[in-house]
């Protein structure tokens, strides 16, 4: 994602539970009032993951509320969304999962410059109890350091 990009969702629990050992952007298929709920920001992709339907790649479980305005012409909240990347991209991706015992999860849904949404998918293995206590260990001690290294500073 760049500089000039707005988050819709994040899913900040996603590099804790698992390391990712890769990232794809991908465009999403949405309907308009989706599209003008996620501009509200109130998406949540914190238990959804993306796997194969019909030999397309979809994000299943994401959850996108409601637009209140669109009244009728509304959109299912958890229904499965199909997920735009090349070909042989996709075809990557689905290999691996088959294969690797590895998941995609998405990360962030955000819309670039262009106004756009865009979904970053990582590639994931699940970490088990230890790792998660190794990575917080890790981030303590970073968190720890930039404040001696600021107290000497000043």
């Amino acid at each position: 994602m760049r500089d000039g990009d707005k988050y819709a969702a994040l899913n900040r629990r996603a590099r804790y539970d698992y390391s990712i050992i890769d990232t794809v952007e991908a465009g999403i298929m949405l309907v308009g009032s989706e599209v003008k709920s996620l501009r509200k920001g109130s998406a949540s992709i914190v238990e959804s993951y993306a796997g194969e339907m019909q030999g397309e790649l979809y994000l299943f479980n994401a959850h996108i509320p409601v637009y209140t305005a669109a009244n009728r012409f509304n959109h299912e909240e958890r229904r499965p969304r199909k997920l735009l990347v090349r070909s042989r991209q996709r075809v990557k991706l689905l290999g691996q999962i088959k294969r690797d015992g590895v998941t995609l999860i998405p990360l962030s849904v955000y819309f670039n410059d262009r106004g756009i949404a865009k979904v970053e998918i990582g590639l994931a293995k699940g970490k088990k109890k230890a790792d998660k206590r190794e990575t917080e260990k890790e981030r303590d001690w970073q968190r720890d350091k930039a404040r001696v290294m600021r107290r000497d500073s000043e």
